[in-house]
């Protein structure tokens, strides 16, 4: 059965725009790898490209010359019996293709996974400058350039200091799908899962799309999980060990930094980084970070109130944090591997982690559900370390508004309905008033818990907490 593309809205927006302008556009799509970035620009076009070509993983530059001539033999009449001797002697070949299609449409190129086709020293990106400032600029075309290396898609292309210095019209940034956005992708394969079981999946493997394709209609999230990540032919149980060399030069370090990172669930300053991994205090660990980010595994923020030298880098990945925690070292152990590890302390932790970090991902969600939507603010969460005059305190969100009011968010995941305790209760208050002392703000504050099925309410809950949200204000588009 043929895949539709769901969701997308903005990105569809931003292509259908190139359709209609009145001038050539060159469009960067970029994105972590599985995320769908092919399948979108394939069902966007519905594959009518007047030329395709997609990158080979570690193949040599005559190897990729080679698939660049079978690839323009499949549309071009004039069939050319040898490879081109080089990526400029390629492109001429195309343009000659090119001036041979003679409709008004736009013409529409892919070049998919473009760090692989620009291997060191190819010539590939002056010679892709060539085709655009001596040709292309001057037609009515659409050139799709796309690649999962996100750091080096933004470094060498959309920052190239030559040929193709500002010559990028659109660009497309491509995420994993959020919670809504999942479900409606599982509806799409007539998978019915509750939005309970999808939370589950989705603390797990976060919203690729094409992790989320192995999900089994009639099974139980714990029972996909433990087909996906722990058997011995799933897809998951082995994806770290390709997923980071598939991406970065030098790999191992950045999977150094993952590791290091999955195992502080607040995050690490830059200084923390460097005593934990050993790394010298230079631009290697600056490139490495800055590839981790701009791929979507990790995210940077400051707490509230803090300086800028308290940058905080956290793991974000939903899948690199699950592997960690539970896959490595466990693989193959018995059956039913994962329904007993949620049994555990481990379990425990990891899930009251993920829960905080997906709800920080949705946050014009949460907004949305406390009709805040049209009011300007700003999101970040607060840590103050306890010192012998003061108690210490940590609260996992803080949307600072623009109309004079802070909402302090105390996120847990449970598998009912949460009550808040007395003594609870008291660990809250104690947290809005170390708050206010440390920051020292005039805003009205109001108390606010995001739970999975919401706030038992009680004598203690009253009064201290205004709102409180549960999985389904995270579920709404």
């Amino acid at each position: 059965m043929e895949q539709k593309l769901i969701g997308r809205q903005k990105e569809q927006d931003i292509l259908k725009k190139t359709q209609h302008s009145n001038r050539p556009e060159m469009v960067a799509v970029i994105g972590r790898r599985r995320v769908g970035k092919t399948f979108l620009v394939r069902s966007f076009f519905k594959n009518n490209f007047d030329f395709e070509i997609a990158g080979i993983q570690n193949a040599p530059q005559k190897e990729q010359l080679k698939n660049f001539n079978i690839q323009l033999n499949k549309v071009s009449e004039n069939k050319i019996k040898e490879a081109p001797k080089d990526w400029l002697d390629a492109f001429t070949l195309l343009i000659e293709h090119l001036e041979t299609v003679k409709d008004n449409r736009k013409k529409v190129i892919f070049l998919d996974e473009l760090p692989w086709l620009a291997t060191n020293k190819s010539g590939f990106l002056r010679a892709l400058g060539y085709f655009w400032n001596s040709w292309a600029d001057r037609q009515n075309i659409i050139v799709v350039i796309c690649g999962s290396a996100a750091s080096w898609m933004i470094q060498k292309v959309v920052n190239h200091k030559g040929g193709l210095h500002n010559r990028i019209t659109k660009r497309i940034f491509l995420k994993p799908f959020s919670l809504p956005e999942t479900e409606t992708y599982l509806r799409s394969r007539e998978i019915v899962l509750d939005r309970y079981q999808i939370l589950q999946i989705y603390m797990a493997m976060g919203g690729i799309p094409h992790y989320l394709n192995e999900i089994e209609n009639g099974w139980s999230a714990t029972q996909n999980i433990d087909q996906i990540c722990f058997s011995e032919n799933g897809l998951l149980h082995d994806e770290f060990s390709r997923l980071y060399p598939a991406l970065f030069e030098n790999a191992e370090n950045h999977i150094t930094v993952i590791r290091a990172l999955a195992k502080k669930n607040s995050g690490l300053t830059r200084q923390e980084l460097i005593q934990q991994t050993k790394f010298s205090d230079g631009g290697g660990l600056s490139k490495v970070l800055e590839e981790l980010v701009a791929s979507g595994f990790i995210s940077k923020y400051f707490p509230f109130g803090k300086k800028k030298r308290k940058l905080l880098y956290r793991l974000t990945d939903e899948y690199s944090l699950f592997y960690l925690y539970f896959i490595e070292n466990k693989m193959h152990e018995e059956e039913n591997i994962w329904q007993k590890l949620s049994q555990t302390q481990s379990w425990k932790t990891w899930s009251g982690y993920a829960f905080e970090s997906i709800c920080l991902k949705h946050i014009s969600q949460i907004k949305k559900s406390i009709g805040i939507a049209g009011i300007y603010s700003e999101s970040a969460a607060f840590y103050k370390k306890a010192t012998k005059e003061q108690a210490g305190a940590q609260i996992d969100l803080v949307i600072d508004r623009n109309d004079h009011v802070i909402n302090l968010f105390e996120i847990k995941f449970y598998n009912e309905e949460f009550t808040l305790t007395k003594e609870y209760a008291s660990r809250l208050r104690k947290k809005m008033s170390v708050f206010r002392a440390t920051t020292k703000t005039k805003k009205q504050l109001f108390y606010m818990m995001i739970t999975s099925f919401g706030l038992k309410k009680n004598k203690h809950s009253i009064g201290l907490v205004v709102n409180d949200l549960t999985l389904d204000d995270l579920f709404e588009g």
